[in-house]
C-alpha cells in the first residue's frame, strides 16, 4: 500500500521534461489560435464563449500531463475547437436565427424597486442572491435601482443611480426579456 501510494509522488526528468515541452507546445497553440480567430474566443458573452472556455482548458491540462491525447491531437482538437467558435461567432453576427439558436436571452430581474417574481423564479435566483448582486454593485436603497438584468452569460448587471432626476436610455434594456 505505502508503494502505491509512493508513486503518486514520483516524477523522473524525462516525465518533467514532457511535460514542459508539452505544455510549451499547447500553450504557445493556444495563442496562436487566439490571435488568428480573436479575442472573443474567452469572452464570456454567450453560452458557446463559456463551453469554449472550459473545453480549452480541459484539452489544456489533458494534454500537458498525459501522454495520450498526444501534443499533435491535442492541437488538432484546439484547432477545430477555435474553428468551431469563430464559426458560432459569425453566424450570430451575420444570420438573426443564428443569435436566437444559439444565444440565451438576457432577462430583467427588477424594474425599478420592483422585483419581477416570475422572472426571479425563471433564472432560478433567490432574493437573497439578488440582494448580493445589489450589494455588490454598492445600492443602499432600492429606489437607486433603475434596473437588474440576468445578462445571457449568467451575469448580473445592476444598474442605478443616487440622482432621483436620473433617467435610463431604453435601448439598454432592448433585447432583454420583460415579464410574461
Amino acid at each position: 500500500m505505502a508503494e502505491y501510494f509512493m508513486e503518486w509522488f514520483q516524477l523522473d526528468t524525462i516525465d518533467l521534461a514532457l511535460i514542459g515541452l508539452s505544455t510549451a507546445c499547447v500553450y504557445g497553440g493556444i495563442i496562436l489560435y487566439t490571435r488568428l480567430t480573436g479575442l472573443r474566443s474567452f469572452s464570456k458573452m454567450s453560452a458557446s464563449d463559456f463551453a469554449m472556455t472550459i473545453a480549452v482548458g480541459s484539452l489544456f491540462g489533458g494534454a500537458i500531463v498525459n501522454p495520450k491525447p498526444t501534443v499533435l491531437a491535442a492541437l488538432a482538437a484546439l484547432a477545430f475547437l477555435f474553428f468551431m467558435q469563430w464559426l458560432f461567432a459569425w453566424i450570430r453576427r451575420h444570420t438573426s436565427y443564428g443569435s436566437k439558436v444559439l444565444d440565451n436571452t438576457p432577462v430583467l430581474l427588477m424594474r425599478g424597486s420592483s422585483i419581477l417574481e416570475n422572472n426571479l423564479q425563471k433564472v432560478n435566483m433567490t432574493h437573497g442572491d439578488l440582494y448580493a448582486k445589489l450589494r455588490e454593485a454598492n445600492v443602499s436603497r432600492f429606489d437607486q435601482v433603475l434596473a437588474v438584468v440576468f445578462e445571457a452569460t449568467g451575469d448580473v448587471s445592476v444598474l442605478h443611480t443616487t440622482d432621483p432626476e436620473f433617467t435610463m436610455d431604453t435601448e439598454l434594456l432592448e433585447g432583454v426579456e420583460n415579464e410574461p
